[in-house]
């Protein structure tokens, strides 16, 4: 399937109940009402992410907010504890990444993405060593996420400063991303690129035309809630996203200060970014990026991540 097909057939499908939520594959979703109806509530005595008619929204968080003194088993029972259903996990390498899926699957934890980054090695280096590694350390993530039973790997695509210029970065990275496509469609693993303080893709409509000229859909938006507050609104870029929209990270921002906070102290409008969801017909993962903390702490942030999901 071709960027375009899926990109046709994705947003059809929102219409019809179907959407691409993860993967390359459909999972079923029941829209809000019609007629502009109120968006559907949670299901009494059901996890707050499930909705009416089965749609799920699911919570995970990053692997590094999980305390650093607890064994592998331990982790993944914690994280199962505070109220998480997965984790995002680093690019640690196949081995790594099987025994924690192991663990995970012993815990009835959800390891669905592998948060590789490429800040080290950008994709849009005019360095062809920087690109060699940039272009090893991307396989690898691919496959630690097909070990793991991950379905993406999150990717920041290309870096602009004073050496890279804009338009180089956005060709450069194009071409060298457009190197390991084909491993991700072999291990059916979607790249998925991130909007970050990388100052490049500093719109939504360029987000969305950059991501749709791979004209494939093995790649995908990232879209971090938090990442463009400073200079825009989160609500805007979900509605413009649509159904390119693969992950989603869940983080907050407040302007005065210039600062990220915790979840429901900044200048998100949560209910209305929950409606932009509702409307493009995005299911599946949204995971917290913080800071670690202990056991309450993480039961707060799992609080707060359901009052999100549940439009509050």
């Amino acid at each position: 399937m071709r960027r375009r097909d899926f990109i046709r057939s994705a947003t059809a499908a929102a219409g019809l109940g179907l959407i691409a939520a993860s993967g390359a594959d459909a999972y079923v979703y029941t829209p809000p009402a019609a007629g502009g109806g109120e968006r559907e509530k949670a299901v009494p005595g059901a996890p707050s992410y499930v909705l009416q008619g089965g749609a799920r929204r699911m919570k995970a968080m990053v692997s590094g907010m999980l305390p650093g003194d607890l064994n592998l088993a331990q982790r993944m029972e914690l994280t199962r504890k505070v109220g998480f259903d997965g984790l995002e996990i680093g690019p640690v390498g196949p081995q790594s990444a099987s025994e924690m899926k192991d663990a995970a699957d012993k815990a009835g934890v959800i390891l669905h993405s592998v948060i590789y980054g490429g800040w080290g090695a950008p994709m849009s280096s005019a360095d062809p060593a920087v690109i060699k590694q940039g272009i090893s350390e991307i396989e690898n993530a691919l496959r630690t996420a097909k070990a793991a039973g991950c379905d993406a790997v999150l990717l920041v695509p290309a870096v602009v400063n004073a050496e890279t210029a804009y338009g180089d970065a956005y060709t450069r990275s194009q071409e060298n991303i457009r190197k390991v496509v084909p491993l991700a469609e072999e291990l059916r693993v979607i790249i998925a690129i991130e909007n970050v303080w990388n100052n490049f893709l500093l719109s939504p409509v360029e987000f969305a035309r950059y991501v749709d000229e791979f004209d494939t859909p093995w790649v995908r938006a990232y879209l971090d809630c938090g990442n463009m507050v400073k200079f825009g609104w989160a609500e805007h870029w979900v509605r413009a996203l649509g159904p390119r929209i693969a992950k989603v990270h869940l983080k907050d921002f407040k302007r005065e200060g210039n600062q990220f906070v915790m979840l429901r102290d900044g200048d998100i409008n949560w209910p209305e970014v929950m409606r932009a969801f509702d409307e493009v017909g995005y299911q599946g993962w949204f995971t917290t990026e913080l800071g670690g903390g202990d056991e309450a702490y993480l039961k707060d942030v799992a609080h707060r991540v359901d009052l999100i999901l549940a439009g509050e």
